[in-house]
């Protein structure tokens, strides 16, 4: 299978992995529907849906950017409804959009526990919920939330309660769907990788230079993406996957060539967090 001609609708994606998985897609000849907020550009952050729009064109695929916020149910109902009425169908969702605040309790502000519960739960639940009709009506349909494995153990429900809350939160909404609309054929799983992966996250959160330079590019989430998205929906869903296995388990052995800096050793690079 490839991607050629299917239609995937991302949350996010003006940067980082978001864009990262939809040029692999547009590779194929995908069409992309990007429902972002970025319109114009920012301070310290690279991209706008624009420039994204641009780039997925540039790389093969057609681009449909539809200006809205996931928190928005009239956004995400514009975002389905475009994409239905521009390319036909919805084939895959990717439930990219996510806030992160690795705050302690009593640091937190409220405002981000709210930001953090509304785009990364409740985001992935309406939008996915919203394309379940195009999805049922598609060959091979999948529901892709970039979120981690749950695990109930103390150091990470005490890491930072917040984040970590709506993480799961992402991760047990599409394991829900997976189990619900199993018996119709749509697919829902998690991707998480075992490194940090070179973003602006990483960057400004999680360890500045001396992290980025031991991690990987987003481009090996892509390729994992892109392989869980050709896969039978039937035969692959309801999982929380690791982007190493699936790459591993696609025949992918060499990861030195997603090293952000060249030649850093696999043993070198830097785990990601909630994998024990």
């Amino acid at each position: 299978m490839t991607l050629e001609g299917k239609t995937v609708l991302m949350s996010g994606g003006s940067r980082g992995i978001g864009l990262a998985i939809a040029l692999r897609a547009a590779r194929d000849g995908a069409n992309i529907v990007l429902l972002a907020k970025t319109d114009q550009p920012h301070p310290r952050l690279e991209g706008t849906i624009h420039t994204a729009a641009d780039a997925i064109r540039a790389a093969g695929g057609r681009a449909l950017p539809v200006l809205g916020d996931a928190r928005d149910d009239d956004d995400i109902a514009r975002a389905v409804d475009a994409a239905v009425a521009e390319f036909g169908g919805i084939d895959a969702v990717v439930n990219n959009a996510s806030v992160i605040d690795l705050s302690r309790t009593l640091d937190l502000a409220p405002k981000k526990y709210d930001l953090m519960q509304d785009v990364n739960v409740r985001g992935t639940f309406m939008l996915s919920r919203a394309a379940v009709p195009a999805l049922r009506e598609a060959a091979n349909p999948h529901i892709l939330s970039l979120s981690p494995p749950i695990s109930l153990t103390p150091r990470w429900l005490g890491a930072h309660t917040g984040y970590t809350l709506a993480k799961y939160g992402m991760s047990m909404v599409t394991l829900g769907l997976a189990a619900e609309f199993a018996g119709e054929g749509i697919a829902a799983n998690t991707l998480w990788p075992r490194t940090t992966i070179a973003t602006a996250a990483v960057q400004n959160l999680l360890g500045g230079d001396r992290v980025m330079a031991a991690s990987r590019t987003p481009e090996i989430y892509a390729d994992a993406a892109y392989e869980v998205l050709v896969s039978p929906a039937r035969e692959l869903t309801g999982r929380s996957l690791l982007v190493e296995d699936v790459l591993e388990e696609a025949g992918v052995t060499d990861f030195s060539g997603y090293a952000a800096v060249p030649g850093t050793p696999d043993s070198a690079m830097f785990p990601d967090i909630f994998l024990d």
